[in-house]
């Protein structure tokens, strides 16, 4: 029988199925399969006032309180609420090497370390360029450098070396830009050393699309046609 015969007798939800799986399974593969920041904001933290005027706005905010209020809504925020603090801190700790490099180059320029932050503040990356904000501006309030990174800085797990190194450099008046070196090396390896891990994650998060999208789609596409215009031709 032709092709287009063939075709022609295999049911369209054969293709259609077929291609959902693979449409699926190419958005999980390419990593793109997330919650929306959005959703997540919903669930956590209520919307602000300007918000409240739509009707539409007031019966999504009427429905994500009851959904927070039940179990399984305050398991779901609970997920959110880390997942997305896991990320944040993700973020902060690929930015972290970059924002030693502004400072270390500022320092060679030859500014002391408040000016160094204060000109390369603006400069951050944006996950962690809020802390280095607060910290310009509590010492423009009259806080010492020292005083203003603590609170900054050193309350952030992922800044605290960072910030330690600036107290240190403050309080014993030792050169700052050999501390800012050591430290870029020492986050660049450890940023390095989380990549190679999660890269050896990859294969076992591609099972999921393989099996269950790619897999059954690729046997719609092949096997299902050849089996229906078998039956038929008997």
């Amino acid at each position: 029988m032709p092709a287009a015969g063939a075709g022609a007798d295999v049911p369209t939800w054969v293709y259609a199925s077929a291609s959902g799986m693979l449409a699926a399974g190419a958005v999980l593969v390419a990593g793109r399969a997330r919650p929306p920041a959005r959703r997540a904001r919903l669930l956590c933290d209520p919307p602000g006032p300007a918000r409240l005027r739509a009707p539409w706005a007031r019966a999504v905010i009427g429905l994500s309180a009851v959904v927070r209020r039940s179990p399984a809504g305050a398991v779901v925020g609970g997920l959110l609420r880390r997942r997305a603090t896991a990320r944040s801190r993700s973020a902060r700790e690929r930015a972290l090497p970059a924002a030693v490099d502004l400072l270390t180059v500022a320092v060679a320029a030859g500014c002391s370390p408040y000016e160094a932050v204060v000109s390369v503040a603006p400069w951050m990356p944006g996950a962690v360029r809020p802390a280095f904000e607060a910290v310009v501006a509590r010492v423009r309030m009259g806080d010492s450098l020292v005083g203003s990174v603590d609170d900054a800085l050193a309350r952030d797990p992922v800044l605290e070396p960072l910030a330690r190194a600036l107290e240190v450099t403050d309080r014993l008046g030792a050169p700052v830009g050999p501390a800012l070196a050591r430290l870029s090396a020492t986050v660049r390896a450890e940023v390095r050393r989380r990549d190679e891990s999660r890269a050896r994650t990859v294969p076992v998060r591609l099972l999921f699309p393989l099996v269950f999208l790619v897999l059954p789609a690729f046997g719609l596409l092949t096997v299902v046609p050849a089996l229906l215009v078998s039956f038929r031709a008997l």
